[in-house]
């Protein structure tokens, strides 16, 4: 399972130092990049709360099994595509796939495990999630160099097939196939809040991808406003559903759960600031200073390793430090953004001084998000376990998804205003956006502090 998830989670960063590459070989635009990065994210998002659902309902090692066979013929898609609109159609079917399989991790941890072995499983798999993130950009930016056949940037999505028949075979050996509503609770899969909420996200998030590039038109306003006024009713609805004793998307005894609406805004903020560094640290170091995709990709192991490390060991720190871990962590990563940004002023390659930032924002990253994640769902009862992990995995992939989206377009946008992609401009575009990032951080900490107190 934990194997599944770091696939799935690799697919998310592997294509950030392959999207260079695959802007040039299909010709797409700035847009169209934010769209082949930002459409996986946007159907996972979405469907993770119903795809947690029906793990409940069908049972969550089956459903598991059908969402790895979608997420691996997609891959197969996405790597034989011939054209950027293609590829977009087919990462939004990967995410699909995602959002089916990857529910069923953190339910069957749930259901598997209590006390402190709950504890150990849900580190490895923050863990998991941890190293994932970070090694996305190394991987990708291996697989891009090494060119396999002339491949180019295909294997990014290639690599998938082999390892999800491997998966596909284990897994059918191995994983629970029973267990459906009798194991959990029977809430139906609340068809009309899913269409209000992924209407919602779609009119909010392609306007943020695509308003840059078509000079912000009218029609970006209109569906942001549109996609607003439908997210407030789908709040409304999800409340009146669960009046009359219906089974809404986001339960609100799981809102109402200690700790868990302070771990929405810590995961939303991380994930943000993680999405929207990467992304944009990789179009500056690939476009702005002609990184090859390899020595981008090697340019993230400084984060990578800390990450890991950070994300496996936080448990066994002194207990007086563990409620400070997360604030902490917020304001390490937002000094260390801050340093990113500084370290490649003025078209400077950044040096020593850049790759210790590099440091700071893995382990900044890793104390924000793991110790949040495992105090949230260590103490969830196993009936709302579904609830739970599609809420919070629902979080994370659109903290990822807004943080792609607005930094990203932020990222253009100052670029455009200053002129040609060179390394002076757009170490300026990055400075904007890291600031940016630096603020987001600093806020994740302080609405934390003073929503844990209230």
């Amino acid at each position: 399972m934990l194997a599944a998830q770091f696939m799935a989670l690799l697919d998310v960063f592997i294509v950030n130092v392959a999207a260079p590459t695959i802007g040039s070989d299909l010709h797409a635009s700035g847009a169209d990049l934010q769209l082949v990065v930002a459409g996986y994210a946007i159907t996972y998002s979405v469907l993770l709360i119903t795809g947690a659902r029906l793990g409940d309902r069908f049972g969550h090692g089956r459903v598991h099994l059908v969402g790895l066979t979608l997420f691996t013929a997609a891959s197969l898609a996405c790597g034989l595509a011939q054209g950027s609109t293609e590829l977009i159609v087919f990462r939004l079917v990967q995410g699909a796939g995602s959002a089916v399989m990857i529910p069923q991790v953190l339910s069957l941890i749930q259901r598997t495990f209590t006390g402190e072995a709950r504890v150990r499983a849900l580190g490895a798999y923050a863990a998991v999630l941890a190293v994932g993130a970070a090694a996305g950009q190394v991987v990708g930016g291996v697989l891009v160099s090494a060119d396999l056949l002339g491949s180019g940037w295909r294997p990014v999505f290639l690599v998938n097939v082999p390892v999800g028949l491997v998966l596909l075979a284990v897994g059918r050996r191995v994983l629970p196939r029973g267990g459906g509503r009798e194991q959990g609770s029977a809430g139906g899969l609340d068809g009309p809040g899913l269409v209000l909420l992924g209407a919602a996200v779609s009119l909010i998030t392609v306007p943020l991808v695509l308003g840059q590039e078509e000079d912000w038109p009218l029609w970006s306003w209109l569906s942001l406003a549109v996609g607003a006024l439908l997210f407030a009713l789908f709040c409304g609805y999800e409340a009146r559903l669960a009046r009359r004793g219906g089974a809404p998307l986001i339960a609100p005894r799981v809102l109402r759960h200690p700790g868990m609406g302070l771990a929405v805004l810590r995961i939303t903020a991380v994930m943000a600031v993680n999405g929207g560094f990467l992304f944009v640290l990789t179009l500056h170091i690939q476009g702005g200073l002609g990184y090859s995709a390899l020595r981008a990709g090697l340019t993230f192991a400084p984060s990578t390793v800390v990450f890991g490390v950070v994300g496996l060991t936080w448990r066994t720190w002194p207990a007086a430090w563990q409620r400070a871990l997360a604030p902490a962590g917020f304001v390490l990563t937002a000094l260390s953004v801050a340093g990113v940004g500084l370290a490649f002023r003025g078209g400077d390659e950044g040096g020593a001084w850049a790759y210790g930032a590099y440091a700071g924002v893995g382990a900044g990253l890793a104390l924000a998000f793991s110790p949040t994640l495992t105090r949230a769902l260590a103490a969830v009862r196993p009936q709302d376990a579904a609830d739970a992990s599609g809420l919070l995995a629902t979080v994370t992939q659109l903290g990822q998804l807004i943080g792609v989206a607005v930094f990203g377009t932020l990222f253009l946008n100052r670029l455009e205003s200053l002129g040609a992609p060179e390394a002076y401009t757009s170490s300026e575009a990055l400075l904007t956006c890291m600031f940016a990032l630096a603020a987001t951080a600093a806020l994740g900490a302080v609405s934390g502090l003073v929503l844990r107190r209230r």
